[in-house]
């Protein structure tokens, strides 16, 4: 991290705003957890309310934060996978050179506590426990990747494609959805699920997280703090204890 990004952070982090100053924050789920752990401190230290929504961060449903916007959902910051975020950049809804990555993590393998794990210490581990098991929870930025990548790449899509599901770590914890791919972030600390461990190196993708202002906001200088807060040390802490670490420089 350079000097002048310390320098900055720091000035946020210290810089008086309004106690009576809210922010509306869309996060994905993969950052939901260490958020919500998070922005107690953030308020009790700068007095700035934050509310928070959850929605996707890609795909074509109507409930993923690109079409929150695009259909006039009010947000100052917007948390969630860069694939995502350089979409929104793309469409000219977050504000120029705002965008921040604040931490990334490596894609694990989720099943109800007590359950057999998979071996996933070969790729051909991986691939048995995916033509086995019953159903499988992929969200998001992670299906767009397996379906569009490594399924075929394993030449398995054509059998897996039906066993996919959008039922979430509830459905795995209940026991009605076998396995869950997903960001290590989202899997740790849920009740009633396991960390089966992370998928092969030869598939392994990993997930950056990043915030941005949306462009519109009328609370920059208070989002422009909440992010400076999400890369403090005080906030890494916090992350590492949910399966993320810094992200490396792009």
């Amino acid at each position: 991290m350079n000097t002048r990004f310390v320098l900055l952070t720091a000035a946020l982090l210290g810089s008086p705003i309004a106690s009576f100053a809210q922010l509306k924050v869309l996060t994905s789920g993969g950052f939901a957890a260490p958020l919500q752990e998070l922005l107690p401190r953030f308020e009790k230290s700068t007095g700035i309310t934050v509310t928070t929504a959850r929605g996707p961060s890609q795909g074509n449903g109507p409930d993923t934060i690109g079409a929150q916007l695009r259909r006039g959902v009010a947000a100052d910051v917007v948390i969630m996978a860069r694939e995502g975020l350089n979409d929104l950049i793309a469409e000219s809804r977050i504000v120029p050179g705002s965008d921040t990555d604040l931490a990334q993590t490596v894609l694990g393998v989720a099943v109800r506590a007590g359950a057999k794990k998979p071996d996933l210490r070969t790729l051909d581990g991986f691939k048995q426990m995916v033509l086995r098991a019953r159903s499988i929870n992929l969200p998001s930025t992670t299906k767009i990747y397996m379906t569009q990548e490594v399924f075929p790449r394993l030449g398995i899509l054509k059998q897996v494609s039906p066993k996919i599901t959008g039922a979430g770590l509830d459905a795995v914890a209940r026991g009605t959805v076998e396995i869950a791919i997903r960001p290590v972030s989202e899997i740790l600390h849920v009740p009633g699920v396991e960390l089966a461990g992370t998928i092969p190196p030869e598939i392994q993708r990993v997930a950056v997280f990043s915030a941005a202002l949306v462009r519109g906001s009328t609370n920059q200088d208070a989002a422009r703090r909440l992010i400076a807060f999400l890369t403090s040390a005080q906030a890494r802490a916090v992350l590492g204890e949910h399966g993320m670490e810094p992200p490396k420089s792009r």
